[in-house]
């Protein structure tokens, strides 16, 4: 077959481009990683940071000078998808395979990692994975270990190696489940050996090898043994009931994201009692269709049988008891009804690790489910951050395509409970969570700061995101919103923040915003009260209108935002912290300020009066006090700038000088050095701090508080 005459495919996609794959003629490497890009770009293929691919060419040994065969594989911890040449470990295949000769017996398969490490090629390579040895010992120039769905639902499947016989007419080795490591890679080789001519292996219970003599021919052999698995399932699925048919109706759309975010924060704080945990939701068909289901109850907790898939979800998921019309709205009744449901959940994963723990069996972690199902309503998932909460719920969708497939063929089959068990407390795998970057001061914490399109909103929220945080980027200005939202796109990617446009002077709109983020990260921990206005006028200019604003948004505005985001506060029962950007001008009395100054006293009194409330539900409240942030402020475009340079008599653009004069340290405040002291406050050295006001003004002796 031709490459202009390639099938069409209907169960995966061929993303092929013959011109650009020119480019790269004669750099085997660049098309491996472009290979591995292609594949890794359709979830159906493989999961985020599952599978690896190889090849193998022929270089220059930089010490002999001789050629020698070396093999380029996904190090460990990559993704397929986003993988770079850095992404690639490059070992000698002459040392690989040497390894043989030193190898001991599974009993002692760990030790034969470290190994690895004397068969590098390039220094600069990333750490070999536990499956290169899978790969070495195949005789192939281009290698593909995928996790297809279809595939898996075979290989998970009672009668999966009959099936694959059946499809595939003995051209599909079949290598019953083991976990991967150095005898995996023999037993592939034994495979290969024994069934001359084949085109892939399929691994029980665990996903699929396929190969070829160069990268496109790799490339295709893998889509067309995928294509050939998920066509046999379809055609198999025809006349059957999905899972046993529909046990109960969703709800709709607008009322499962409703419950879900009502429903969240309580999920979360229940899930938190450890660590702070992030959260994902997803309602989407092929979900819905699981979790209403009549076979739910038989099928979820058999848990997931790849360990890619169990290794990000756990063992099993934890289903909610709740009517999906169910009202939510009085959360201690709520949370006595799931609190017991987590209790056994959590009873149970501690009665799994102890009757299959080992002596050197690492301790055991946190206790709680990652996956929660709520019929009717969608799936919950939570975890030390949005993108493992989010990959966490896309691993579980490919478990639930699995269990779909191979119960339309045969039935389905999990690992044994033992076998999972050796997988998540692997030594090698805890080794590899020890490896990862100590968490930052706000990573698993959530936050919204109100006005933040710009100025000093913008900058807490860099900041809060520098440090680990969430964040939820808020502001009334869609154009300016938009052009945030397109920056921090650049600066954190899709999982690290999100934007809500919203009015705070709107109490629906702010509850709106409320429930988006939510859905989006699970609840919320800290809110800063940022947005404002600045009105300036002499007493008999000032307009009641004017007067009315700057309350309704300075005043009004604080209190309602405060006043929801508690609500979600309490029903995580885990506290939190509200921070109020207020101003100098709370205790400096100035020339043409009624209004504005009047209304900054109001909001730093009433975050005392939060504070003194609080503090019962460990919610601190605090104050910054700014002074002339004039950079990318707002407030300064216009009418506020004229009226405070008339004040002073001074010209409008001699106003950040002038400002920088009359401070005792003759600075210019900018908006960082506002973040900087939000991030004091909430970084957890003042944990027991509420009440509290922090000047940012340079040194302006009049705002000493006394």
């Amino acid at each position: 077959m031709s490459r202009e005459q390639v099938q069409d495919f209907k169960h995966v996609s061929f993303l092929w481009n013959e011109s650009k794959a020119t480019s790269m003629a004669g750099d085997e490497v660049a098309l491996l990683i472009y290979r591995s890009n292609l594949l890794g770009a359709d979830l159906r293929l493989t999961n985020y940071g599952g599978g690896n691919t190889s090849c193998k060419t022929t270089e220059k040994d930089p010490l002999t000078g001789k050629l020698t065969e070396v093999m380029w594989v996904k190090g460990s911890g990559g993704d397929l998808g986003t993988l770079k040449r850095s992404g690639l470990a490059a070992l000698y295949m002459e040392r690989l395979l040497h390894l043989k000769n030193v190898y001991r017996g599974i009993e002692f398969e760990d030790e034969m990692v470290n190994l690895f490490n004397h068969c590098i090629f390039d220094l600069d390579s990333k750490a070999p994975s536990i499956d290169t040895p899978l790969h070495a010992f195949l005789p192939f120039k281009h290698i593909d270990h995928l996790h297809p769905d279809a595939a898996i639902a075979i290989a998970a499947s009672k009668d999966g190696e009959n099936i694959t016989r059946e499809i595939f007419g003995g051209k599909i080795g079949w290598v019953h489940w083991q976990r991967p490591g150095f005898d995996l890679g023999l037993q592939l080789k034994k495979c290969l050996d024994e069934n001359q001519g084949i085109r892939g292996i399929m691994l029980g219970s665990h996903g699929l090898f396929t190969w070829g003599d160069d990268a496109y021919s790799c490339y295709l052999n893998s889509l067309e043994v995928i294509e050939s698995c998920a066509a046999y399932i379809e055609k198999k699925q025809i006349g059957k009931l999905v899972f046993g048919g529909s046990l109960i109706n969703s709800q709709p759309e607008t009322q499962r994201k409703k419950q879900a975010a009502t429903l969240a924060p309580i999920l979360r704080g229940l899930c938190s009692n450890q660590s702070s945990m992030v959260g994902h939701f997803t309602d989407e068909e092929r979900a819905l269709e699981f979790i209403n289901s009549k076979d739910l109850g038989r099928l979820a907790p058999m848990g997931t049988s790849c360990p890619d898939h169990f290794l990000r979800t756990k063992i099993a998921p934890l289903v909610l008891t709740l009517d999906p019309s169910e009202d939510l709205s009085d959360t201690n009744s709520i949370k006595n009804k799931l609190s017991p449901l987590f209790e056994t959940y959590r009873k149970g994963y501690t009665a799994y690790y102890n009757m299959c723990k080992h002596a050197n069996s690492p301790a055991i972690r946190d206790d709680n489910p990652v996956v929660i199902i709520y019929p009717g309503i969608g799936i919950f998932t939570f975890a030390k951050d949005k993108q493992t909460a989010r990959v966490a719920a896309e691993f579980y969708l490919n478990a639930i395509n699995v269990m779909r497939g191979s119960e339309a063929i045969s039935s389905y089959t999990s690992l044994p409970r033992q076998e999972a068990f050796n997988i998540e407390y692997w030594l090698l795998e805890e080794a590899k969570l020890q490896r990862m970057p100590k968490p930052k001061p706000l990573s698993g914490r959530i936050a919204l700061v109100t006005g933040s399109a710009g100025g000093i909103g913008k900058a807490i929220a860099k900041k809060f995101a520098a440090e680990g945080a969430c964040v939820v980027i808020t502001d009334n200005d869609k154009s300016r919103l938009e052009k945030a939202r397109e920056e921090f796109q650049i600066l954190l990617g899709q999982d690290r923040f999100n934007t809500v446009l919203f009015d705070v002077t709107d109490k629906q709109s702010i509850q709106s915003a409320f429930e988006n983020t939510s859905l989006s990260f699970g609840g919320i921990d800290i809110v800063v009260n940022c947005a404002g206005l600045s009105i300036s006028s002499p007493l008999e200019e000032h307009s009641e209108k004017d007067w009315d604003l700057l309350y309704d948004v300075l005043v009004k505005g604080q209190f309602l935002v405060t006043q929801t985001a508690v609500s979600i506060m309490r029903k995580q029962d885990k506290g939190g912290d509200i921070i109020n950007i207020v101003s100098k001008n709370a205790v400096v009395s100035g020339p043409n300020n009624a209004g504005y100054g009047s209304a900054k006293a109001a909001q730093l009194h009433l975050s005392r009066l939060n504070a003194a409330e609080l503090g019962k539900d460990g919610i601190r409240v605090n104050v910054v006090n700014p002074d002339a942030v004039i950079a990318d402020s707002k407030i300064w475009e216009g009418s506020w700038a004229e009226g405070r340079a008339k004040a002073y008599g001074v010209k409008v653009e001699d106003l950040p000088a002038y400002y920088a004069k009359r401070t005792l340290l003759n600075e210019i405040i900018l908006p960082e050095d506002i973040a900087n002291a939000c991030f004091v406050f909430v970084s957890g050295l003042l944990n027991k701090s509420t009440g509290n006001a922090l000047n940012v003004d340079g040194g302006v002796a009049m705002a000493f508080l006394r």
